[in-house]
């Protein structure tokens, strides 16, 4: 649920950060605060308003009928999301702050009004929807064509690359849970093929982080 209103200075200073672009679009909005493991969108609900994250970090994700949860990805501040049901639709997946996160909450009829006076936003709002529904479409894609070891494998070396000897990569903020949930898999069995790799000299695990040391097999 959100929290309190933030104070309007808080507000201004925070949307001056975004970019010129978005901006304007912010001032339209509602300002919300929303507490740690709040759910800001929930996945099926009809949609009519865009979420430009001001502040904090948020998790995509959906869930099936026996509660497991694939993970599309992670939100940042200076980004929005929601904008895939400007048509009145239902969310196609949910979302939950993974911290402390502040919102400008744009209403569909406040995002027309701004597409009228900055009609160049309409390419950037395009651009947005196709790129998440490309990514949306190779996340099915590595579900259907790929087993666990190799969905496993594409979610590490996706952010950064594969690491090499000479310079290896840091993956921070990264636990086998958050890893099973982008792969749809159990936790279980993504820490047995993590262990594996440690074993074999691939990458190197400590408390929330990863090393890619090598670039990792294709097959295991």
């Amino acid at each position: 649920m959100p929290a309190a209103p933030i104070q309007s200075g808080n507000a201004e200073a925070l949307i001056a950060k975004l970019s010129p672009m978005l901006q304007p679009l912010a001032q339209r909005g509602v300002i919300r605060s929303y507490k740690k493991n709040s759910v800001v969108i929930n996945e099926g609900d009809v949609g009519e308003s865009l979420f430009i994250l001001l502040q904090g970090r948020v998790k995509v994700y959906a869930t099936d009928d026996n509660g497991r949860e694939i993970t599309y990805g992670n939100i940042d501040a200076g980004d929005y999301f929601g904008e895939m049901s400007l048509d009145g639709g239902p969310r196609s997946a949910s979302v939950i702050t993974l911290e402390p996160s502040v919102c400008a909450v744009v209403t569909r009829n406040s995002v027309r009004d701004h597409l009228a006076v900055q009609p160049d936003f309409a390419m950037e709002l395009v651009t947005q929807v196709i790129r998440r529904a490309r990514s949306a479409t190779e996340t099915a894609r590595q579900m259907a064509l790929l087993d666990v070891y190799g969905r496993v494998i594409s979610t590490l070396e996706s952010e950064e690359g594969p690491g090499r000897p000479e310079a290896p990569v840091l993956l921070q903020q990264i636990t086998h849970q958050s890893i099973a949930s982008r792969v749809g898999a159990s936790r279980e069995m993504v820490s047995r093929l993590l262990k594996d790799l440690e074993k074999g000299g691939y990458i190197s695990m400590g408390v929330k982080k990863i090393t890619l040391l090598k670039k990792l097999p294709a097959r295991w």
